[in-house]
């Protein structure tokens, strides 16, 4: 293999990262007129149709049609780069241009809203976003609010969110990266957050360590591998039988570039890992969560998908890609089958009636383990510039809390969300016969009642 052809991958992601760092740097940040701070039930609900009957009435329909035009192109070139593939035809929507989105108060401060002005004598400090956010504004994914001329390390965060004491999380791989990220913030919110994934030593460390961060956090670790349908029932019942609720299901762990590869049931390691694995986790926990949710407070099922679901494919007839293989094919069917599942879970939730809503993620690109199965020359280069394009797992993490505790997304469902905001997904994933046909051939597939025969 050239350098040039080891290379080629990761600078299409570069390149993504550049041009919006560029951009950033030629526009200057507007400040947002008071009237625009704070006030998340009104302002930027009338914007996203979210709030009271608006989010139990449109929220919650599901996949029938895209919920706005937007970053459509934009997601897509994101989506590209992230994959690695050649650029193709976008969406050819223009980018919707964002107003700055207001970050936590300082205390004695909050209102109504996500963020207040902050009182006087405090500043805001953070990182921007990185890895193919949208151009550049005074948004900041992890912002901080401290007062001038202390350290930011000194203070702790403000609250973002409501306490969540006595609910229930459980996290997929919850023992690194953005997982990790997700069950310490839950953690810390109150939650008794539960960590599913495939290996005991990493489990128990991240328990031990979020424990020693967060006293109070009450964190456990129970053996899952998601690769082993055997190992999800086991799982199922060692949760089932300490009789207590489930308020949020985070679908979070993934593999991505794996050689070719089977799982213990004979599925191709993308597809049965990272899609088929969560789909029958999730059906099979879907009766506590519909008992833990109400009418106020649903529960919640957040699936952590991608951006490289804009170039994916579904190949019905070839799910486990037997045909022929690609690493980048695979990855990107199984993130895009995420996003079908999900559309298609929160139209029969709605359709039942049950108080459970299901949203799909989009973490951005984010510097994690994920990128183990690229080639050492582009891991060196990888590492020499993901300072200015990837996130950080934190950041990257953010979505998926925004989505598990945030009360603006109360009884909304059905939503693609991307830096905590609704976005259009790929055009393909609204097709809702492509939905109901994945939905039946992955019954057959995981061994359950296709429960939709008794919805339609």
């Amino acid at each position: 293999m050239s350098l040039l052809s080891a290379l080629a991958p990761l600078l299409r992601v570069y390149r993504v990262g550049l041009l919006v760092a560029l951009s950033q740097l030629l526009r200057r940040r507007r400040r947002p007129a008071p009237g625009e701070r704070g006030g998340g039930s009104g302002r930027r609900g009338e914007r996203d149709g979210v709030g009271g009957a608006a989010a139990a009435g449109r929220g919650r329909e599901g996949g029938r049609a895209p919920p706005r035009e937007g970053r459509g192109g934009r997601d897509l070139a994101r989506g590209l780069g992230e994959l690695g593939s050649s650029p193709g035809r976008g969406s050819g929507r223009p980018a919707r241009p964002r107003s700055p989105r207001p970050g936590p108060s300082a205390p004695g401060t909050r209102g109504a809203g996500r963020g207040p002005v902050p009182a006087p004598g405090w500043v805001r400090v953070g990182r921007a976003p990185r890895g193919g956010g949208p151009p550049f504004s005074s948004s900041f994914l992890c912002p901080l609010t401290v007062p001038a001329q202390t350290s930011a390390r000194s203070l702790p965060r403000p609250p973002d969110f409501p306490t969540q004491n006595g609910k229930v999380a459980i996290v997929t791989g919850g023992a690194k990266g953005i997982g990790y990220q997700t069950v310490k913030h839950l953690a810390g919110l109150g939650m008794h957050v539960i960590i599913a994934g495939n290996s005991e030593s990493e489990g128990q460390e991240a328990v031990r360590k979020i424990k020693e961060e967060i006293l109070t956090g009450k964190v456990e670790f129970l053996y899952c591998d998601l690769a082993s349908m055997k190992s999800i029932r086991q799982f199922v019942q060692r949760f089932k039988a300490k009789n207590c609720p489930l308020h949020v299901l985070v679908n979070n762990a993934g593999v991505m570039l794996v050689p070719e590869r089977k799982t213990e049931d004979g599925f191709e390691e993308h597809f049965g890992l990272n899609y088929l694995g969560h789909f029958l986790l999730t059906n099979l926990l879907l009766d506590t969560l519909k008992q833990s949710g109400t009418h106020s407070h649903n529960a919640r099922i957040i699936t952590v998908s991608s951006a490289t679901h804009y170039v994916g494919k579904l190949h019905l007839n070839d799910l486990q890609s037997r045909c022929s293989y690609s690493p980048h094919g695979a990855y990107a069917q199984s993130k895009l089958a995420l996003v079908l599942f999900t559309y298609r879970l929160q139209h029969l939730l709605t359709a039942n009636g049950s108080h459970v809503t299901a949203n799909v993620v989009d973490p951005g690109v984010v510097n994690t383990d994920l990128y183990k199965h690229v080639c050492w020359v582009v891991k060196v280069v990888k590492w020499m510039t993901s300072w200015l394009v990837f996130k950080t797992p934190e950041e990257g993490a953010s979505t998926s809390i925004y989505a598990a505790v945030s009360p603006e997304m109360e009884g909304a469902g059905g939503c693609y969300l991307y830096n905590e905001e609704r976005t259009k997904s790929a055009d393909v994933a609204y097709d809702e016969e492509l939905q109901r046909r994945l939905w039946t051939e992955s019954c057959k597939m995981v061994g359950i009642f296709d429960e939709s025969s008794r919805v339609l």
